[in-house]
């Protein structure tokens, strides 16, 4: 496919924005990259900047919303067009309004569902039956500027955050090179977000979030479960053991009805149950069933393994 004659500007700094350069690179003229410099403490690749290397793209490193400001007051490009995905700083207005066309965010929602700053995770510990992306310019307020476009994908049951992400870059790739051009030629109008009164609203994660609340109901927690595989990943005390829950499922109404047939006394949230070889969990509502997890300093292991091996 040959590549747009429109350059533009890309910001992003994360594995998402890797994915998503690497991509443009191919369809789009990159004039500039906007990223965050590598911390002295991270040895492993950064991504980002060994896309920038392979292509050797130009790239600029801010370490603040102040510096990004700064570099687009002293430096001179030629884009009419920014584009995000994943990049971490919010952007002041004055870099904004040095698009004649605005920047345009890739943002991983159906907005006005999920504004903020982790909309997948949310999508999924909302129990959602859908997510998608939706192609946006950006304003200084949070997520709620006008719509080149958006298009809608099924969360599968057993979705996790990182194969949903997966899902989603792969959808957001379509969008960026279906209709960027359009909207650079002229032929979009953008849009104003439906509903703006029904949006909800996600938030960073943090550590504490990991911790398992076996008062939650069985169905909560393991979205939770799947939501949080990567981060903050969901921790909990069994047997004694410190260990990541990383696969569970809800016990079956079948095996619920049966219990309540034949009375079976509810324990206290957390209660550990051991049954046919089945590692199972009392929770404010149902039992959960832990299919896989992994021990402080050790690999990943089934439950049936966990039993075996530490004599629960």
């Amino acid at each position: 496919m040959k590549k747009t004659s429109n350059p533009i500007i890309f910001f992003g700094s994360g594995p998402v924005a890797a994915e998503s350069l690497a991509f443009l690179t191919k369809h789009f003229e990159i004039e500039a990259v906007i990223t965050k410099p590598q911390p002295p403490h991270h040895k492993e690749a950064f991504p980002v900047l060994e896309i920038i290397n392979k292509h050797k793209l130009t790239a600029y490193y801010p370490t603040s919303k102040d510096e990004l400001s700064s570099l687009f007051s002293k430096t001179r490009f030629n884009s009419r067009l920014g584009l995000v995905v994943d990049y971490g700083f919010i952007i002041n207005k004055n870099v904004i309004d040095y698009f004649e066309l605005g920047i345009v965010n890739s943002h991983f929602s159906l907005l006005p569902r999920w504004r903020g700053a982790d909309p997948i995770s949310f999508a999924i510990l909302n129990g959602d039956s859908k997510t998608g992306v939706s192609l946006m310019l950006i304003e200084p307020t949070l997520d709620t500027g006008k719509l080149l476009t958006q298009k809608s994908l099924l969360i599968a049951p057993d979705e996790t955050t990182p194969s949903l992400t997966d899902h989603l870059v792969d959808l957001s790739n379509q969008l960026l090179a279906g209709y960027l051009p359009r909207y650079l030629n002229g032929g979009i109008e953008p849009h104003a977000q439906p509903h703006p009164d029904r949006a909800t609203y996600s938030r960073k994660l943090t550590k504490a979030d990991g911790l398992i609340d076996w008062t939650k109901p069985a169905q909560q927690i393991e979205r939770e479960i799947r939501a949080y595989i990567d981060w903050p990943k969901s921790r909990t005390i069994l047997a004694g053991k410190e260990v990541i829950v990383t696969k569970a499922k809800v016990e079956s109404q079948e095996l619920r009805d049966k219990r309540q047939e034949l009375r079976v006394e509810r324990k206290e949230p957390g209660a550990v149950l051991v049954e046919d070889k089945q590692l199972t969990v009392q929770t404010g509502d149902g039992l959960l069933v832990i299919e896989k997890l992994k021990p402080a300093g050790k690999s990943e292991m089934t439950a049936q393994a966990f039993l075996a091996g530490y004599k629960v």
